[in-house]
């Protein structure tokens, strides 16, 4: 059934009272990144094609959407990676850029890069373009991570965090991050779920230190997975860092908050294992929230909310 006009759905098959732990995503549920992590992907594009006189269309929401509805680019360094090699084709075979990048995205699955290149292979020479770039999908020692950390940390931040400079002098787009969870919040699910509250999030810890400050105090952190600071195997939809927490802190039945098809992937291979794990998914922060909510009901998702905010009434803790 659908509760109010609010965009709340809820599964008639969704058990409220069970629900003894929640996980939570950061990017996209605790913290809108629409000015942050998503314009630094435009911002990067940019800077890698236009030295080599390509000039790039913007990398709108919808398009940064559309990767991410395939189940494989909850990696915003792959996102970017994947824009840069299909512009540049784009533009060195003749085709347009939008209907292109439109034609990569519907072709593309959950294995994320190697569909795009797959799809693309061949089409142009484009040998410059991912020698600047390699391979971000097989480790963080692409040069397109570091220059995403510059851009996303800022001079001062990434000085702190890597020890180098930063070519770049702007301040860092990390600091545009909209925070969405508030002391209240987390007071009434901390009132209800005690310690059994974590995260596990594509972020590393200092990232979401510094935009969560104290709040990120209310998590169990021990339980929890900074997974930028992990091997990329663990990288989502793996599910194993999120077992780990559920385990961890000892829940019988845990509500994993996202905002992604990985997300929603991964809380269900939880499941398939034998870990009671619920989705929730959150689709506020998406341009098209119709359309997220549809892609969640779609495949599979108990419950679906517009914002964070909305879990005491869901859940019915007010």
């Amino acid at each position: 059934m659908t509760l109010e006009k609010s965009k709340m759905y809820i599964n008639d098959d969704f058990e409220r009272s069970k629900i003894d732990a929640l996980v939570f995503d950061c990017d996209g549920v605790l913290v809108d990144i629409t000015e942050s992590y998503d314009a630094v992907i435009c911002r990067i594009v940019r800077h890698v094609l236009e030295p080599a006189g390509i000039i790039p269309i913007t990398i709108d929401p919808g398009i940064i959407d559309g990767f991410k509805s395939t189940g494989g680019f909850n990696d915003e360094v792959d996102l970017a990676y994947a824009a840069i090699i299909s512009l540049a084709t784009a533009a060195r075979s003749g085709r347009n850029q939008a209907d292109f990048i439109s034609s990569v995205i519907k072709n593309a699955d959950s294995t994320g890069i190697a569909s795009v290149e797959q799809y693309i292979k061949g089409m142009a020479e484009i040998s410059d373009i991912l020698k600047k770039t390699l391979h971000p999908g097989l480790s963080r020692k692409s040069p397109l991570y570091d220059t995403f950390d510059q851009l996303f940390y800022g001079p001062k931040l990434y000085k702190e965090l890597f020890g180098g400079d930063s070519e770049f002098t702007e301040p860092g787009f990390i600091e545009r991050d909209y925070i969405i969870l508030t002391e209240n919040l987390m007071g009434m699910l901390s009132a209800k779920f005690k310690s059994q509250i974590a995260m596990v999030t594509g972020r590393g810890f200092a990232s979401a230190r510094h935009s969560l400050g104290i709040l990120l105090d209310g998590f169990d952190l021990e339980h929890s997975a900074f997974l930028e600071d992990k091997p990329r195997a663990l990288a989502k939809p793996n599910p194993q860092p999120l077992l780990d927490a559920v385990g961890g802190m000892g829940g019988t039945s845990t509500m994993y908050v996202g905002d992604s098809m990985e997300d929603l992937i991964m809380a269900q291979e939880a499941s398939k294992l034998g870990y009671d794990t619920v989705f929730c998914g959150i689709t506020g922060t998406s341009k098209n929230p119709e359309a997220k909510l549809d892609l969640f009901r779609h495949n599979g998702a108990q419950i679906v909310l517009d914002s964070i905010c909305q879990i005491p009434k869901a859940l019915n803790l007010e």
